[in-house]
């Protein structure tokens, strides 16, 4: 079977999503074709151009299934190539842009939204990696239709979409037992990761906040500020390295074995973010042994037990996190993640591509 794979914006959760699809799914004969993740404006709109000018050749070839992320323009790239259409067409939402919190200084994603639904409804299949992405997207594509000029009767098709939609995650990495039992045994109870972006839609103003109050009140922990760090980043940053210096054991993104071996002692990870569709980061972290702690909103309610969330709240988040650091017994168990895993959604994917 031959299956063209298009991920117009190449962020590393979506090339960790497509390469490790194209492993797991080796019987397939796979075309990928990706752009980099910059320029966001012109890549969601113009990635159709990009492509007609420097692949039009691969373009060109016959596939029984087209896999798109929900950042190609798959309508237009199927009006450029017709051949296309007559491929069984899927596109896999990592996110949308109707739950995307926009900043006071960012301009609204207009092009972006139409782009997200436009791809949908050219689609055969439609794929969430979450509920939460499926809930969102359906929703804010009716609240921004109810803003347009016209009186559109959205409501009927877009719950059609939803019904025939499915929800697949992004699995991570089989583990073994006998991993996760040493990663554990490497757990420093006290420490705290960050591996996050370093943007404002991940709220780092609320966990810096919360960790300040910690170190003054004399509450003992470590800190490892990892994540993908970009050339602005919130102010915030700057003022958590210096007040909190003598906590810290990492700071700012680490080659790929230290990353490795940090998220291994990890005791505890965190998040307080504004903006998640399924959180590979934290995902990734729990797997190793380290306790999550996440917020109870987003997609966290779907995929985390009550006992690793807290309300949303900087109150709620210093409570938690100064029980788990100071009575090990308030500790709950290492989470279980062989739910989250590959071999658990490896005949699912197999499914998908295959009913053509």
């Amino acid at each position: 079977m031959r299956v063209l794979l298009l991920s117009a914006y190449e962020a590393v959760s979506h090339r960790y999503w497509a390469q490790s699809l194209m492993a797991q799914l080796d019987e397939v004969s796979w075309t990928l074709l990706s752009l980099p993740p910059r320029h966001f404006a012109w890549r969601i709109r113009g990635n159709p151009l990009s492509w007609i000018l420097k692949e039009h050749d691969t373009l060109s070839q016959s596939y029984e299934v087209v896999l798109a992320t929900s950042m190609v323009d798959l309508a237009t790239l199927i009006g450029l190539f017709p051949h296309l259409g007559r491929a069984k067409k899927i596109v896999y939402f990592h996110e949308n842009q109707f739950a995307y919190p926009e900043s006071s200084d960012q301009i609204p994603q207009v092009e972006a939204k139409m782009v997200n639904l436009y791809t949908a409804l050219a689609a055969d299949s439609v794929v969430f990696n979450s509920a939460y992405n499926r809930d969102s997207f359906i929703d804010g594509a009716r609240a921004f239709l109810k803003k347009m000029p016209e009186n559109l009767p959205a409501a009927k098709p877009l719950e059609a979409l939803r019904e025939r939609s499915q929800v697949l995650p992004v699995p991570i990495p089989d583990s073994s037992a006998s991993r996760q039992h040493m990663a554990v045994q490497k757990t420093v109870p006290q420490r705290i990761v960050w591996n996050h972006r370093w943007e404002y839609d991940k709220n780092p103003d609320d966990f810096f906040a919360v960790l300040f109050a910690l170190s003054d009140a004399g509450v003992a922990f470590e800190l490892a500020v990892l994540g993908q760090r970009f050339r602005e980043a919130p102010a915030i940053f700057d003022e958590a390295e210096q007040r909190l210096a003598k906590h810290i054991v990492a700071w700012g993104p680490q080659p790929e074995e230290m990353y490795r071996e940090l998220l291994d002692s990890a005791g505890i990870v965190v998040s307080t973010t504004w903006h998640e569709f399924q959180g590979l980061a934290i995902m990734e972290a729990a797997q190793r042994g380290a306790l999550p702690l996440v917020p109870d909103r987003l997609c966290f309610p779907g995929l985390y037990p009550s006992a690793y969330r807290y309300d949303g709240t900087r109150e709620s988040l210093y409570e938690r996190l100064h029980d788990w650091l100071t009575n090990p017994a308030a500790r709950p168990e290492p989470l279980d993640t062989k739910a989250w895993e590959w071999p658990a959604w490896r005949d699912a994917y197999r499914a998908l591509i295959e009913r053509s």
